[in-house]
């Protein structure tokens, strides 16, 4: 609720110093905070999903939380859909297209090769978006390192699954196309429109998928909850925090503490779903993130 503007003629109260000077550092700490609630989260979201794959499969969950992904974003954007023109429509359905192959391919590579190694390779993404919008040496010494991470995590091995490898390569390039799609649905479409049309777009999608596996694989009350969990805590609440932390932070820290997803992830998956990692992996994970956070915190 907004708070009631003072009168015209009422006196303006003076704020000391001293709450001058520590509320912003109280904002930023809120919206560290918040940054830490959000990726622990979003991953665990990710990790009580997974426990809905052996009665929905990877696709029943993605198509449970692309509905409640449509349900938030359509309460916050309210998006007029009969005044989109066909210009600001094509890039929607572009990123409607990429939302669902993204969380679908996420989620099958979650499945094969574990949360910790997916949601890694899936970060390469928006970090080969940020390398490429660079000019400077150690940007290029950062992308170098984390491409040797890349290359160290999907290294053959007898045991290597290179479709659930292959699935985290895809998932990259879809939030990498997700973020340039975001960018132009932002500059046509006012506000959070777009996002919430292209969320409805893929949930409409999805419904026949849904009604498809539910049919051949009757779902259970546990794995439902699941399923709705993680898109409650993957979609709805990242959402709604990034909204409140952007606000708070700047855009190079918010972007800096992304990198720490993939640890987030690996450590969820290890605590949560007792997936191992061996020093070698834990090193290539480590490799990336800290390429992202070296291009990061060298920025001015």
């Amino acid at each position: 609720m907004r708070a009631a503007a003072l009168p015209a003629s009422a006196p303006v109260p003076r704020r000391s110093a001293v709450c001058s000077s520590t509320e912003p550092s109280r904002g930023r700490l809120a919206g560290v905070a918040t940054m830490v609630g959000s990726g622990l989260s979003n991953q665990t979201g990710a990790a009580i999903g997974s426990l809905a794959f052996p009665v929905l499969g990877p696709v029943g969950v993605v198509a449970v939380r692309q509905y409640v992904a449509a349900a938030v974003l359509m309460s916050v954007g309210r998006p007029r859909l009969r005044s989109l023109t066909w210009w600001q429509w094509r890039p929607v359905l572009a990123l409607a297209l990429v939302f669902g192959t993204m969380n679908l391919s996420l989620y099958t590579a979650i499945d094969r090769v574990g949360l910790g190694l997916a949601v890694t390779l899936e970060f390469l993404g928006p970090l080969t978006i940020a390398l490429c919008g660079a000019r400077r040496r150690i940007d290029a010494v950062c992308a170098v390192a984390a491409a040797a991470g890349a290359v160290t995590l999907m290294r053959p091995q007898p045991s290597t699954d290179y479709v659930g490898l292959g699935l985290g390569m895809l998932a990259a390039c879809c939030w990498a196309s997700y973020i340039l799609l975001n960018r132009t649905v932002g500059q046509r479409v006012p506000g959070a429109q777009g996002s919430a049309a292209a969320a409805l777009v893929s949930a409409v999608t999805f419904l026949p998928v849904g009604v498809a596996v539910a049919l051949a694989h009757p779902p259970t009350a546990g794995a439902v909850g699941c399923a709705v969990a993680a898109g409650v805590l993957s979609s709805a609440v990242p959402y709604l925090a990034d909204l409140f932390t952007l606000r708070r932070v700047p855009a190079q820290a918010f972007g800096l503490f992304m990198s720490v997803n993939p640890l987030l992830a690996a450590l969820v998956g290890w605590i949560g779903l007792g997936e191992g990692l061996g020093g070698l992996e834990w090193a290539a994970i480590g490799t990336v993130v800290g390429a992202n956070a070296v291009s990061m915190l060298t920025r001015s």
